[in-house]
């Protein structure tokens, strides 16, 4: 099992109660969905999680089967929709063209492999479906990642994609007409600790390329000294890039994907 489904499987029985980000890119990216018809047949909800996205999508979408798919089962158990998949983002175990709507919620930035997670999505959607995403860009936790970059050069945070090249790989997938968007928020602390004491607590903790025992008493410290540098007003600040974007899938009367012109 992967470091990063332990990670969520670990942080699920507490992970609502730390969430705060989460719940509101979830209920911006809920708001994004008024457009779509109410009578949608399928929705799949990827990267679901504990369902801080499902239960918008249960009450806004009632006559729809919402299927919850995620790889940390532990997460599941919270869901509250009737259907839940615990699986691979990478290999759906969903038939080809079942899908009317893919919505997914800061899930992509785990997924080393964008290009193939599009080419699933694509796979399950039906003609004229529709995915709608977030997740998080290159800015995310930049003053953390800049604090660690003067005390050494090891990943300690996570890599996160650019928008652009989010877009492109759309488009290499065969999706249409992909629409980004991008916003930051900013949430403040009192501490590191405390910042770090979050990340963990919803499983988001920073990527360990190595043992904690290599990073060192005399490390930590000094990327705390240097994190200080940031403060403002009395508060630490951790930045988020906020990516959201949106795809079709279409294809022509002869069953030949439209080119993008």
């Amino acid at each position: 099992m992967s470091k990063v489904r332990l990670a969520f499987n670990k942080a699920s029985s507490q992970y609502d109660e730390y969430a705060f980000l989460q719940k509101e890119i979830a209920t911006r990216l809920d708001a994004k969905l008024e457009v779509i018809s109410s009578n949608t047949d399928v929705i799949l909800d990827l990267g679901a999680g504990t369902g801080l996205l499902s239960q918008s999508l249960l009450q806004r979408f009632p006559n729809s089967k919402i299927i919850c798919l995620d790889f940390a089962q532990e997460s599941l158990k919270n869901n509250p929709s009737a259907y839940k998949l615990c699986a691979d983002a990478n290999h759906l175990p969903l038939a080809d063209n079942s899908v009317n709507v893919i919505v997914s919620n800061l899930m992509m930035q785990w997924c080393p492999n964008l290009n193939q997670l599009f080419i699933e999505c694509h796979r399950v959607l039906k003609n004229n479906g529709l995915m709608l995403f977030s997740t998080f860009g290159p800015d995310t936790l930049k003053e953390l990642k800049k604090s660690w970059a003067v005390v050494d050069n090891e990943t300690h945070v996570n890599i996160f994609t650019d928008m652009h090249d989010i877009g492109d790989q759309l488009l290499q997938s065969g999706f249409q007409s992909p629409v980004m968007e991008m916003e930051k928020l900013t949430l403040t602390y009192q501490t590191v600790t405390d910042l770090l004491k979050d990340l963990k607590a919803i499983g988001a903790q920073t990527v360990s390329t190595r043992s904690k025992s290599l990073t060192g008493k005399d490390k930590f410290q000094s990327m705390i000294k240097m994190y200080e540098s940031y403060r403002q007003d009395g508060k630490l600040p951790a930045t988020y890039e906020v990516i959201y974007g949106h795809a079709w899938k279409k294809i022509n009367e002869l069953g030949i994907e439209l080119e993008q012109g």
